[in-house]
């Protein structure tokens, strides 16, 4: 009946294309924990470890020589990183530094301010002391892990009449798994191109990935529930596969919607969303994509103990009511 729809047939293809995403991001978040100075797969920015940042709007021409050498003299920091953002045409700066107590960071932007005068409106300056960043990078690892059990038990719960019910909720934590390894890991290869960082933000859209994730997961889940009664006698794969055909269209529509609502804030939104809105529509799309082909092919693999769907015979029909 749904011979043209194989999914759930050539799930191996899918798993292997998720592989595919998932190994590169990977590496560059191993290569990264090798390579940066504070030893962790991404780049951090001030929100995660001890430093100041700067981001500076500069209403004439300013050159890296003259920010660099104005913090060297007035803030007494050795290699401030200072990278420009946007156009040229822009007078946009950021600027990452040693930790710089509260006057000591007013000196250097006053005396910036006397080089070339700065746009206080789009200017602003953010210190964090070792203690704080610390406390920060616990709290978002408690976070994800938290969101995670609470997914695991409301599945579970929600499925609890369902046979293995189990089997729901660890596969569903699986395409979730998954969304945050490709979030992360092209986070991690964005690290090394174009020395993105992470900062609170980007938890905030992890965060949002997770919730997302599960979404559309749930919507096929609930329909397989409700035709495992209805259609008692077809086989467990047949019933999957009907189920994902009668909730493809919404789900594609939902984050279709989603996902160009994404593209427009990142072509045209500003610089300080760029990174937020990236993370965001990476999980938007690996989301989709896992909700469809890896969280409910994986249920049937279970089921049926057959992993890379290289069985050959007939799947077997469940006894009729």
């Amino acid at each position: 009946m749904f011979s043209i729809f194989n999914i759930i047939r050539n799930r191996r293809v899918y798993f292997w294309l998720s592989l595919l995403f998932i190994v590169p991001g990977i590496l560059a978040m191993v290569y990264n924990t090798i390579t940066l100075p504070t030893h962790t797969p991404w780049r951090l920015s001030v929100d995660f470890k001890e430093g100041s940042r700067f981001e500076l709007k500069f209403k004439e021409l300013i050159t890296e020589d003259q920010i660099r050498q104005t913090f060297q003299s007035i803030g007494g920091v050795n290699n401030p990183a200072v990278t420009r953002i946007g156009a040229e045409a822009d007078n946009t700066w950021q600027v990452r530094s040693e930790f710089l107590e509260g006057q000591k960071a007013q000196d250097v932007r006053g005396a910036l301010s006397k080089i070339a005068p700065l746009d206080e409106a789009f200017t602003r300056v953010d210190s964090v002391s070792a203690t704080v960043a610390s406390q920060t990078t616990r709290t978002a690892f408690f976070a994800v892990i938290a969101a995670s059990l609470a997914i695991l038990v409301f599945i579970f719960y929600a499925f609890r009449k369902a046979k293995n019910p189990w089997r729901y909720a660890v596969c569903a934590i699986v395409a979730l798994v998954h969304d945050v390894l490709v979030a992360a890991g092209l986070m991690a290869v964005l690290s090394i191109v174009f020395g993105w960082e992470i900062d609170a933000l980007f938890l905030t859209a992890m965060l949002t990935v997770i919730g997302f994730s599960v979404q559309d997961t749930i919507v096929v889940y609930d329909r397989i529930r409700e035709n495992l009664v209805r259609y008692r006698g077809d086989s467990f794969e047949t019933i999957v596969t009907r189920s994902m055909v009668e909730t493809l269209h919404r789900s594609l529509t939902i984050s279709l919607l989603n996902i160009l609502v994404m593209v427009a804030l990142l072509l045209f939104g500003g610089a300080s969303i760029k990174q937020f809105v990236a993370v965001l529509l990476i999980g938007l799309v690996s989301g989709t994509y896992s909700s469809i082909f890896n969280a409910v092919p994986l249920v049937v693999a279970w089921e049926e103990r057959d992993f890379w769907g290289t069985r050959t015979s007939a799947p077997t029909a469940l006894p009729a009511k």
